[in-house]
């Protein structure tokens, strides 16, 4: 189902008839890099767009960038995206072959001293920034959403969801995309006692699993 915009908010692929993906993704990601929509950019040091196959039959979404993404301009590139590559491994998902990206593409901090200070995206900067996560999955068309944790969730979904209560299962997205909720891969980092540790990571697999054998039995 295409994301519906206003023909006066249509972005540039649309506008110019693109109908690549390849070509549609890049051209996207070339109009997100200018991005006011929300005061987030002010702050940031770049828009950090999605990154992946056009093709992927698999999205994954996260919350927003960190301090090394926004430095970096890719997604997951820091500690949370290590423990992403490492559950993604355990369940036999190459990287390469998942199209990743934020809710947010902006990274949302608080300078303190030399550090800047992760703080969580409020309702309106999801919604407002919808606006590329929906032309997003329109373009890729995946076979499963992964919303990784509640603020994905929120813009996925247009609603405020908790992760315990709807995990573990497909479920259809607003957009008409089967999707599935799991935690961020950050709420490992915050986890202190290993054995916990071990379990939220066992369980974020399974979950990735179950994305995996959904994607697999849907259709193109």
């Amino acid at each position: 189902m295409a994301a519906r915009w206003p023909d006066s908010e249509l972005p540039l692929f649309a506008e110019k008839r693109i109908n690549d993906p390849s070509a549609a993704l890049k051209l996207l990601a070339e109009e997100a890099r200018g991005c006011t929509r929300c005061d987030l950019y002010k702050h940031a040091t770049q828009t950090v767009f999605g990154e992946g196959p056009a093709d992927a039959h698999m999205m994954l979404v996260g919350e927003q960038p960190g301090d090394q993404e926004d430095l970096a301009g890719r997604p997951f590139v820091g500690p949370a995206g290590r423990v992403l590559d490492a559950a993604l491994e355990a369940a036999d998902i190459e990287r390469s072959g998942v199209y990743i990206t934020n809710a947010v593409k902006h990274f949302k901090n608080e300078p303190r001293g030399k550090r800047r200070l992760h703080k969580k995206p409020d309702t309106s900067e999801i919604d407002i920034c919808r606006f590329w996560l929906d032309h997003e999955i329109e373009i890729v068309r995946p076979r499963i959403v992964v919303a990784l944790g509640a603020t994905a969730a929120r813009g996925l979904m247009r609603k405020s969801l908790t992760i315990n209560a709807n995990r573990g299962r497909v479920i259809t997205l607003p957009s008409g995309f089967p999707g599935l909720i799991t935690v961020h891969p950050s709420y490992l980092l915050r986890i202190e006692e290993e054995r916990d540790k071990r379990r939220e990571f066992g369980l974020l697999v399974k979950d990735l699993r179950l994305a995996q054998e959904a994607s697999s039995h849907a259709r193109d």
